[in-house]
């Protein structure tokens, strides 16, 4: 089932903002007055309604917006494939690894406060981090081979022998997954019996984890933190501000930008709203699944994977970024931030998760396109986006003043690609590298 809705232009009040703030919508456009195509805008559509219909996805929601007006949205697919529930445009879906580049956010505001600093060690705010060790193998092993992303650990554990840190690892390090923390060598390994319990808050497990050995010395290699590192700079942005993680986003992120639905638990009233997760059985129905127990927790907020959000407010987040850190007359971020956001930060390390990114570099806390004739992304130079482990992908593309969204909660890499040649493939008007 499709479903084209586009955004109302309403005025509501945002509960989480002063009382003389109103919420405000983005606008429409017609996709021509933008140097769009509506015809060709249409293929999203197609695209879409094709991955629903073969089973490859229950079903998403798209929102692309050209300087900052929205131009495309669509609603795909059941929230139910079983009761055959219409989609909705409001739908809620879970971030996972979508939740970091807001991490990176918050961390890049007590940056431009002063109250961090990049090239901070990671010790300055939380001391148990002194004195990190490198796990390596021991003499006439074969090196260890680092494991996927959400692999589990090796039964019996391989065996280590360990070196100290040839530095700290930095602030900088963790928004740019090179610190070596919790990213699925060695050193994740060995220390995989240090788990969070479910009463745990940041404060309690972060210090904990800090003991964990690293998986290669800092700086040295560009490998995927799934939860540790961004978690780690959650912990950081408590310490630094003062306020609870939570609080944080919210005052300094989702409230200025009406993000209303956006939050790590979701209200009682706004469940029906919520995306279950689903999976397909051996006979090629689908059935209810359940996230990890990791995304789920109402006392331990990852920066890393906890955040649950919609399109709509995803894609005011990417607008701001695109706008140099502003919207609506709120600034965020200062624009010379933004660009350092979006600057590749980890020379040529960087070759994805998937190991097929070349042309690509890394941000902080965003993959950013250096080489539109190597990378697979079709993005222009200076584009910086990220994608969840259940789907979701973003991205911004400063040349063409691109905002898109796709939210969905079934992985799809050729999805993730396909959605992205179908906007770019819709600009008719394009604008020339400066």
């Amino acid at each position: 089932m499709l479903r084209r809705i586009f955004l109302p232009m309403l005025a509501v009040v945002a509960g989480t903002l002063p009382s003389s703030v109103v919420a405000r919508e983005l606008p429409v456009a017609r996709p021509e007055s933008v140097g769009m195509s509506t015809e060709r805008l249409a293929r999203i559509d197609t695209l879409l309604q094709r991955y629903v219909t073969s089973g490859q996805i229950v079903n998403a929601v798209t929102l692309v917006l050209r300087d900052g007006k929205v131009v495309q949205q669509g609603a795909y697919g059941n929230m139910d494939p079983n009761a055959g529930t219409p989609m909705r445009a409001d739908a809620l879906f879970r971030l996972a690894s979508e939740s970091k580049p807001i991490t990176a956010v918050a961390i890049l505001a007590l940056v431009d406060e002063g109250l961090v600093r990049l090239s901070d060690p990671v010790s300055r705010f939380i001391p148990e981090f002194r004195g990190a060790r490198v796990a390596v193998s021991k003499p006439g092993m074969p090196p260890f081979v680092p494991l996927p992303p959400g692999a589990s650990a090796p039964v019996p554990k391989p065996e280590a022998d360990f070196v100290a840190a040839t530095r700290e690892i930095t602030v900088r390090d963790l928004l740019t997954h090179t610190s070596g923390l919790g990213s699925g060598g060695l050193g994740s390994i060995v220390a995989s019996d240090i788990q969070r319990q479910p009463t745990e808050k940041l404060a309690d497990f972060i210090p904990r984890q800090a003991k964990a050995p690293l998986d290669f010395q800092p700086g040295s290699r560009w490998s995927y933190s799934v939860s540790a590192g961004f978690e780690t700079l959650g912990r950081i942005v408590e310490i630094a501000s003062g306020k609870p993680f939570d609080v944080f986003l919210k005052e300094r992120i989702f409230g200025p930008l009406d993000m209303r639905d956006t939050d790590f638990v979701v209200p009682a009233g706004k469940l029906p709203r919520l995306h279950s997760m689903y999976r397909r059985t051996p006979d090629g129905k689908w059935e209810p699944s359940q996230p990890p127990p990791t995304f789920l927790s109402d006392v331990y907020f990852s920066g890393a994977t906890g955040l649950i959000s919609t399109a709509r407010d995803y894609a005011r987040f990417e607008q701001m970024l695109l706008n140099g850190g502003e919207l609506d007359g709120v600034r965020v971020l200062a624009p010379r931030t933004v660009e350092l956001m979006r600057t590749n930060h980890v020379g040529d390390l960087f070759h994805g998760m998937r190991g097929n990114e070349d042309g690509m570099g890394f941000g902080l806390g965003v993959a950013i396109t250096l080489d539109e004739t190597k990378a697979q992304w079709r993005r222009s130079v200076g584009s910086a986006g990220w994608y969840g482990a259940f789907g979701t992908i973003v991205w911004h593309d400063p040349r063409e003043g691109i905002v898109a969204v796709l939210a969905t909660q079934q992985s799809s890499p050729a999805l993730q690609n396909d959605f992205g040649n179908a906007v770019m493939q819709a600009i008719t008007v394009s604008r020339p590298a400066k």
